[in-house]
Formats: structure tokens, C-alpha cells, sequence
């Protein structure tokens, strides 16, 4: 049975690594550590190097049938049961479909945030966090991304570009329960992993806000004192009465990299307690998929591929291999371009194909803005014309041809 199967260029599709070329790394763009195709442009750039490569379906995020019934899945890996050794996990299927969610998901992020702006302004002016409404917080979060995360993943993106503060926690706890779902986690802990995520950088409270907000390199000093906010955070956090030791992992050590290259102590591996790589994990996808003081934000496919360059590295391959199964290469909320030349912007995934979400077209071929923009699900079109299937041929950065998402609300 095969780790790798060799594939012609001509049957490559998105979601497929590719681990070795038909010719030497040497004199090609390619990383030779091999790369996640995501778009139409890489397929297009492998074929222009190689007529045929070799891809790991290990590490692939999408599989085709055939494909799928040249290979096996080969190397030694970690299931999520002996990772989360002691948990209890289960399989989540949508019970609604996300239309139907949507309302319940937007009542649950609006109360979300008012209930993480009084948390956090009351830490800052008293120094302990209401607890009590933390908890009660975080359940109707975890129940709407129980049912069907796609209308919290569409409106997690969507608060990003409203004018409100802490949107870093809110984003990451969407981000984290969606892959404590995908991993099959008890709802008390997808709480958890709320609550951590939201507390997670709670401590920069104490860090002076210059710093939070400066947009040049930090002198060794302030490095030091940025560094700091982990230390506060697990103190605060612990002053205010929190005993779970899955949120108080999350805040302290949702720095440190499974090569032992982050802080505060330098763990690695399995010494990183699970909860804390999940913290991790989602903590890095948002920054990167968000607009910060020193950088713009990057496309979701784009962070997808960063994150695959450091499977093993600084976070675990399984980890992110579940990451990019909860949201998709494309979650909901990335603006895409189709091959048909209309732009729109990705509202719900499809679970068994992963790379045919329904997209609302927003722009059509010469990017002129519908006067009405319509949903499409690219699975039922490919199922209606698969002479002439319309897929994505690329996903495009925040904001691309001047694009607000949050005019689209359903």
C-alpha cells in the first residue's frame, strides 16, 4: 500500500500535496519541502515544470476517488483518541442547515461580545474576571457551532470588519471550538476551549498599549515585556478562581511551538499540553487572516499554506491537518475568484467536498458588482453542468476589488 502515489500533472487538483517532482527541486520555485496546492495558478505552475509528481495523501486535504484508490494512508500517525488520551470524543453532524442557523449563530455573537467587552473592562478596572459570566457566555457559542459552525465561521469574519474591541478573542474561540468539533471533543470541553480562547490574551491588559499597538520592531526589552502578558494572564485568570486546567494550559502556554522554538519555557511536542496546541494553532490562523498594525491581512488559502510549511515544526501535523478539515481551505467569509471570472465570497462549505462551497457572487467576469447578488453551491452546479464545471480558481486577499463583506448579510 502507498504513502505517495505518482500522479500525472494533467489530474492535479486543489487540496493534493505534492511531496516530489519528476525532476530535481533545484531550478524550480517550489518548496523542497514540498507544498499544498490550493489554487488553479499552482496547478498551472507545476505543469509548466513537470509532467508528473508524487503526492503524499497523508497530507492531503482534499482526496479524489481515484486517487483514493491508489493509495494508503501509511505513516505512523497519532489518532485524535490517543492525543486527547482519557476524552471523551464523538462524531458532529449538522443538525440544521447553516440559512437556519444564521439568526440563532448572530444573536449568539452579538450577546458574545458585549459579554467579552464588560469581562475585559472590568479586568482592567478591577483586576478579576466575572466568571460566572464568562461561562455563561461561551454555551450559546458552542451550541451554535455544535449544530452547524458555518454561520458563526461567516459572521466571525464578518465582525472583523466592524469597528469593536477584542475581536481577536472572539475570532480564535469561534476558531477553536470549530476544530474541537471537527476533533470530536464533549461540549464541556468545546466550553473550554472557548473560555481559553478568549482569555487567552487577556494578560496584555498589563502590557503597555503602545507596545500592543506598535508597528515596528520591538527592541529586545520590549520583546521581553510583550512576552510577559502569558505570565499575567495565568495569574489573573488564576486570581480570578478559574480551576480548569485545560483554559489555564490555553493561556499559559499557547506560545510555545512543537519544535520547542516558542515561550515562555520552551516546551515541545507532546510536552505542550493538547489544549495548548489547539490555543496555538487558531491563535496564529487568525493573526495571520486579520489586518494588524504591522501587516495586512493574508488570503485563508495563503494561511493555509504557511501553516501546512510548518506541519511538525511548529505545530503538529495532526493538529493541522483537523484545523484545515473544521474551516476548509476556503471558509466562509474568503473572498474567491471562479473560473468563470466572477468574484464572490464563500458563505457555507460543503463537508463531503470540501472545495465546492456555496458562493455569493458578488462581480461578474469583468468585475462589475451584481445589482442583486445571488447565492450559488458550486457542488449542485458541478452536479448540473459537468461538462463545463464551474469551480475556484483562487482565493483572494481581504477587501480584493474593494469588497466589504459585511454588505451581505442573510
Amino acid at each position: 500500500m502507498l504513502q505517495t502515489v505518482k500522479v500525472p500533472t494533467t489530474d492535479l487538483t486543489r487540496g493534493m500535496f505534492v511531496s516530489s517532482l519528476d525532476r530535481p527541486w533545484l531550478g524550480t520555485p517550489f518548496l523542497t519541502q514540498g507544498f499544498l496546492i490550493v489554487s488553479d495558478e499552482d496547478i498551472e505552475r507545476v505543469r509548466d515544470y513537470c509532467d508528473y509528481v508524487w503526492v503524499d495523501v497523508r497530507k492531503c486535504v482534499y482526496i479524489s476517488e481515484n486517487l483514493a484508490r491508489r493509495a494508503s494512508d501509511g505513516r505512523p500517525r497519532k489518532s485524535m483518541k490517543e492525543i486527547f488520551r482519557g476524552r471523551e470524543l464523538a462524531n458532529y453532524a449538522d443538525q440544521v442547515p447553516w440559512k437556519d442557523e444564521h439568526p440563532r449563530a448572530s444573536q449568539a455573537l452579538d450577546d458574545l461580545l458585549e459579554d467579552i467587552t464588560i469581562i475585559f473592562d472590568t479586568a482592567a478596572e478591577k483586576g478579576k474576571l466575572d466568571t460566572l459570566r464568562l461561562r455563561k457566555a461561551s454555551d450559546p457559542i458552542v451550541a451554535s457551532i455544535s449544530r452547524n459552525p458555518d454561520a458563526c465561521l461567516w459572521l466571525g469574519r464578518l465582525k472583523q470588519h466592524d469597528e469593536y474591541s477584542y475581536q481577536h478573542s472572539l475570532s480564535t474561540s469561534i476558531w477553536a471550538v470549530a476544530l474541537g468539533r471537527q476533533i470530536g471533543l464533549h461540549k464541556r470541553d468545546l466550553r473550554s476551549l472557548a473560555m481559553g480562547a478568549m482569555l487567552m490574551d487577556v494578560g496584555k491588559l498589563l502590557v503597555d498599549p503602545d507596545l500592543l499597538q506598535a508597528d515596528r520592531p520591538l527592541t529586545d526589552e520590549e520583546t521581553r515585556e510583550m512576552h510577559h502578558h502569558v505570565a499575567h494572564g495565568v495569574h489573573l485568570v488564576k486570581k480570578s478562581g478559574i480551576i480548569n486546567q485545560d483554559v489555564i494550559d490555553m493561556v499559559g502556554f499557547h506560545h510555545e511551538r512543537h519544535d520547542g522554538s516558542g515561550y515562555p519555557r520552551g516546551l515541545s511536542g507532546e510536552s505542550i499540553p493538547p489544549f495548548a496546541r489547539i490555543a496555538g494553532l487558531v491563535d496564529t490562523y487568525d493573526a495571520m487572516t486579520s489586518r494588524r498594525s504591522y501587516a495586512d491581512a493574508q488570503a485563508p488559502a495563503d494561511a493555509v499554506r504557511v501553516l501546512y510549511s510548518e506541519r511538525d515544526k511548529r505545530f503538529q501535523a495532526e493538529m493541522v491537518e483537523a484545523l484545515i478539515q473544521a474551516i476548509g481551505i476556503y471558509p466562509p467569509g474568503t473572498i474567491v475568484e471562479l473560473s468563470t471570472g466572477e468574484v464572490g465570497v464563500v458563505v457555507a462549505e460543503s463537508r463531503t467536498r470540501r472545495l465546492l462551497p456555496k458562493v455569493v457572487l458578488v462581480l461578474d467576469r469583468e468585475k462589475r458588482e451584481y445589482p442583486k447578488p445571488r447565492i450559488v453551491d458550486l457542488q449542485e452546479s458541478q452536479k448540473q453542468n459537468p461538462e463545463r464545471p464551474v469551480s475556484i480558481s483562487r482565493s483572494l486577499p481581504p477587501e480584493s476589488h474593494g469588497i466589504n463583506i459585511a454588505r451581505y448579510r442573510f
